[in-house]
Parts: structure tokens; C-alpha cells; sequence
């Protein structure tokens, strides 16, 4: 009830953000005392030292959190959450000891507004801009069942008082190739467009593809609405100090990026490969270079979004995908998925 199609993907389960180094006050007070996700116990350690990587835990998503060097990175989109109720956010916003704290940051929490959904429902809505600019669009759940990923949570994920990651908004410039972008998701990862609309318009209006994550996530790129031009998901850098012998050497990214759970790792990475887009980031110690390594690993990466019918290859944008895989090479869940069992259709 209330799902949506989707194919070989099944999951975005997380995005990845740098917060300010040195700035664990920030990230407390603002995911975990405002909006109330829960901290992974598998970082719990970094919590109580006040510095590196924290995780932050909504049901059966996650927002991961390293450290900045030192800067923190402001998403050019907006991070859709759900919760039951906006009414102890709209309480919290309000909480002088988590004000006094994020007093001098971007820290800002609108008026509650209703929004217009599908079928001409409205629902309750909260712009809140994060300590570093990040938007959030926070919506009150019409059916919490409906909205409620019932295959799992992170851990301790269901104590988060959100409900999901609904969406994940990214902004490109003006005339961005979204059919493109839409038959990069479909054909390449097997996820099924939901909605395109390709055409610009001066009011920059429903110039979006969105992407089906799983039977009640979406991914959405979106024409800016102000129209801008210069907008970069990627922050590419050369480590020469990372380089493998008789490997292929790859730029660093230290952008932001996401992470998804598919069905099946081998044809998608098959995919990957004869699209001629392969890519290991350096920085992360779990490098695949070919399929045995994917397997053995359980995911690859991927940063070039390409369209598969254009024979130029030409890049429409580089947002960086940790495709992971549900199953372990043995056939068994691999231990990091939210998911209680392995669904109907994964193969390895």
C-alpha cells in the first residue's frame, strides 16, 4: 500500500554531508536536539570524543556526517524529511538551549505553510535552513503506515522521532540534459522515472525528472529556481600519495554523496562498465576496480551522470552514488543494509 514502481533499486539509505570541523555543538543541537534523528551507536564513540564522523539516524535512512577540512558543505538542493507531527519541531524551534547554541549559525525555521501534493492534497510543510545553509523540508506524514519503510530501520533508527527520507533534491543549472539524466537512472541503475518534465519555461517551474528510490523514496533533480548557472555536486582533487600500482588512477571527490541498496550488483556494474563510467574514489579504503572486487566488497562507485543514448558520453553532471549490494558474495544480507530480510529478487 502506498508504493510507488521501482526495479533495481530498492533504497537511497544515505546521503553524505561534511559538517564543520570542530563544530559537534552544531551538529548536536541541530539533527540531534531539533530534529531529533538518533546518533548511530556505531559513531558513538566519536560523540563522546566531540570530533570526527558522526551518523545521524531517521527510521530506516541515515544522514552521514564527517568532518569538513574544515569547512562544512552546503547541499545545492533540499533534504525532504517526514515526521507524524510538525508540532514539537515547531516547539523545539523555539527551545532556548538549542537557540543559544546555534544562535550565530545559519541555524532558521519558517512558518509552517501547507503544500500542495499529489491528487490535490495539501499537507503541513517547515522550511528549516541547517547551521551551514543546507535547506530541509520537513512534511507532516498524511499516513505514517504509508510513509513508514516497514522492511527495516538503521540501527536504533526507530527511535528517531522522523518517520523517512522522503526526498533528495538537487539542484542543476538551466537547460540540464533531465531527459538524459532520467535514462542515465532508468537504463544504467534501474530505477524508474516518475515524472519529467523537460521543458524550460521563465518561472524555472517543474523543470525536474524524479527518480524512484524504492516503493516510497524519491531522488529529484531539479532546474535551480533562481536560474543559477555555476552549481557543482563534485569537488574533485588530485592525491597522487593514493596511486596503485598497476591500477587506474582516479581524482579524489570530497563532494557529497549518496548511497543506495540495488538487487543486483553484477549486470549494474556490467552496465557501468560498457557505458565506459567506471570510477574508485581514493579517499575511502574500499576501492573496487572490477567485478570480482565489487562483489567481494559489495558495491562500487560511480560519479559520472552520462546518457546512455548520447554517443558523445558527455557528462550531464558528476554526483558521486555508492552502489552497494543487499546480498554478501556468500548470499547473505550484508551487515550494513536496514533491511530485516533480503527482498524478493536480489541476486549476487
Amino acid at each position: 500500500e502506498g508504493e510507488q514502481p521501482y526495479n533495481n533499486v530498492l533504497i537511497l539509505d544515505h546521503l553524505n554531508i561534511n559538517h564543520e570541523k570542530g563544530r559537534h555543538d552544531y551538529v548536536k543541537a541541530f539533527y540531534f536536539d531539533f530534529l531529533q534523528c538518533v546518533p548511530d551507536p556505531r559513531k558513538e564513540e566519536n560523540l563522546e570524543k566531540g570530533r570526527k564522523t558522526l551518523w545521524a539516524n531517521i527510521g530506516a535512512h541515515q544522514l552521514h556526517l564527517p568532518e569538513g577540512k574544515p569547512s562544512a558543505q552546503v547541499l545545492d538542493g533540499a533534504i525532504t524529511l517526514v515526521y507524524p507531527s510538525l508540532d514539537n519541531l515547531v516547539d523545539r524551534s523555539k527551545d532556548e538551549e538549542i537557540a543559544n547554541i546555534l544562535d550565530d549559525s545559519l541555524f532558521h525555521v519558517g512558518d509552517v505553510q501547507m503544500l500542495e501534493k499529489e491528487e490535490g492534497e495539501e499537507v503541513k510543510s517547515l522550511q528549516v535552513t541547517d547551521p551551514w545553509g543546507t535547506q530541509f523540508l520537513l512534511i507532516q506524514s498524511i499516513d505514517v503506515t504509508k510513509d513508514k519503510d516497514d522492511r527495516g530501520t538503521q540501527k536504533n533508527g526507530d527511535l528517531s522521532e522522523g518517520i523517512a527520507l522522503k526526498d533528495l533534491t538537487l539542484y542543476v543549472p538551466p537547460n540540464t540534459n533531465l531527459n538524459g539524466i532520467g535514462r542515465f537512472y532508468e537504463q544504467i541503475l534501474g530505477a524508474p522515472v516518475l515524472e519529467s518534465d523537460d521543458d524550460y519555461d521563465e518561472a524555472h517551474k517543474n523543470n525536474k525528472v524524479v527518480i524512484s528510490m524504492g516503493p516510497k523514496q524519491t531522488l529529484t533533480f531539479c532546474i535551480h529556481p533562481n536560474g543559477k548557472q555555476d552549481i557543482r555536486h563534485d569537488d574533485m582533487i588530485d592525491e597522487p600519495e593514493h596511486k596503485q600500482e598497476d591500477k587506474p588512477h582516479y581524482l579524489s571527490n570530497y563532494g557529497p554523496h549518496i548511497s543506495m541498496y540495488i538487487s543486483d550488483v553484477r549486470s549494474t556494474y556490467q552496465r557501468i562498465v560498457d557505458l565506459g563510467i567506471t570510477y574508485v574514489n581514493p579517499r575511502f579504503k574500499r576501492r573496487a576496480y572490477d567485478i570480482d572486487e565489487v562483489v567481494n566488497d559489495c558495491m562500487f562507485r560511480v560519479i559520472d551522470i552520462v546518457d546512455p543514448d548520447d554517443e558523445g558520453k558527455e557528462v550531464i553532471l558528476r554526483l558521486e552514488h555508492e552502489v552497494r549490494s543487499v546480498m554478501k558474495k556468500d548470499g547473505s544480507l550484508y551487515k550494513s543494509c536496514p533491511f530485516v530480510e533480503i527482498p524478493e529478487g536480489c541476486v549476487i
